[in-house]
């Protein structure tokens, strides 16, 4: 059974733009998140990562989003699922569709939210602007 993946940065604001209008945005210290959906994913690891991410000590002083009422920015990334060991072009094959991936997303965003985390978002499946500072840098990669 593949694990839920997410990219996570630490970042002194971040936001996305969709045509050309601001969809989510945080700023000052938080966590910049890009969540990958692979097919056998359940909403029990939804949870687990939710879980994991406001609790997750990689924010100054070894503190996490829970400690400090840091932001999150959680944006849909099926990409993190690329496969490109064979050849020059990667496959998605390992990325789930969107009707089970968006769900899934969606779930983590509202258990970070049931947990008191202040959560904004891209949108899903669109084409997707990111600009971000990240602060270290510092980038972590999850699996759940």
């Amino acid at each position: 059974m593949a694990p839920m993946r997410a990219v996570v940065q630490r970042v002194d604001g971040a936001s996305v733009v969709v045509d050309g209008e601001t969809v989510g945005a945080i700023e000052g210290e938080g966590l910049c998140v890009l969540v990958g959906v692979t097919h056998d994913d359940t909403e029990e690891k939804a949870e687990r990562l939710a879980r994991k991410l406001w609790t997750l000590r990689v924010l100054h002083e070894e503190r996490s989003c829970s400690d400090t009422g840091a932001p999150l920015l959680v944006i849909s990334q099926f990409t993190l699922y690329g496969d490109a060991r064979k050849g020059r072009r990667p496959t998605w094959n390992a990325a789930a569709p969107g009707e089970v991936a968006e769900p899934l997303v969606e779930e983590v965003v509202a258990r970070l939210r049931a947990l008191g985390a202040t959560v904004a978002t891209g949108r899903f499946g669109a084409q997707m602007r990111v600009g971000l500072t990240n602060d270290g840098p510092f980038t972590v990669l999850l699996e759940v």
